[in-house]
């Protein structure tokens, strides 16, 4: 046995996941599986890049770390635990910043980790936004309100849950897609978001769903983007109207 085997092993019991339930997931035979998991053979990096990813563990601590001895929730603060995050450069060294429409949210959830998906992407270049590694989502309806249809919200990459900070904004992915909210609170096994419309309760994302986190630094708004006080007071009575069927409803309930 090796400490990878035993770490894919325990992290498998903690997934409730049966050995063949989770070589469908990787896409491998059962046999190929159980293989790694009783240290009969080594995977290949291809495969520990799915593994990686499925677990939401770095490689790194997956081959050289008896994960058993720390709580599953305290794995994402220790130092080392960085999933791959390709970065494209030009050939001065210069940091692009990929732009991922939200039409092709579900494609990024596969290829984030994928070099070649992330190449493929349309990039841009903000001479200054510098110092760490930023990425652009696209807007596409009401898909990251508040911001419009259209625009280009840019975020910066969050290595570490400590690095949230309360009552700041950020954009999280997560399976169900990419989700532009506010941090409120770090809990045992999850963190606590809202949406800037006081309309929707706030809600809690597990920490094992959280695939990448990124923090909030620019919003770039479509060209014949508008805002009128018409609009402004409509959303106003629209969000009122919302509230008045919400506490209607809760009323209802008790």
């Amino acid at each position: 046995m090796s400490i990878f085997s035993d770490n894919i092993r325990f992290l498998r019991g903690k997934k409730e996941k049966t050995q063949q339930e989770l070589a469908n997931t990787l896409k491998l035979t059962r046999s190929r599986y159980v293989s790694y998991e009783d240290g009969r053979s080594e995977p290949p990096i291809e495969i520990l890049i799915r593994i990686s990813k499925f677990f939401n563990i770095s490689i790194d601590l997956l081959v050289s770390v008896d994960i058993r001895k720390y709580p599953l929730d305290d794995i994402l603060k220790l130092p080392d635990n960085r999933i791959v995050l390709p970065v494209m450069v030009d050939y001065e060294g210069n940091n692009f910043i990929e732009i991922v429409p939200q039409k092709a949210s579900m494609g990024y959830l596969k290829g984030y980790a994928d070099p070649e998906y992330i190449e493929g992407l349309q990039r841009m270049y903000l001479p200054f936004l510098t110092n760490g590694k930023y990425r652009g989502f696209l807007a596409d309806g009401d898909s990251m309100p508040p911001f419009a249809d259209g625009s280009c919200v840019i975020g910066e990459y969050v290595e570490k849950i400590e690095d949230l900070k309360p009552n700041k904004q950020y954009i999280f992915v997560t399976p169900d897609g990419i989700t532009y909210k506010t941090f409120l609170a770090k809990n045992k096994t999850s963190i606590t978001v809202s949406s800037d419309n006081s309309f929707y309760p706030s809600y809690d994302i597990a920490f094992e769903d959280l695939i990448e986190i990124w923090k909030y630094v620019r919003g770039i708004l479509p060209q014949d983007y508008k805002p009128t006080q018409e609009n402004v007071e409509l959303n106003d009575i629209f969000s009122d109207l919302k509230k008045t069927m919400r506490n209607l409803e809760n009323r209802l309930l008790r």
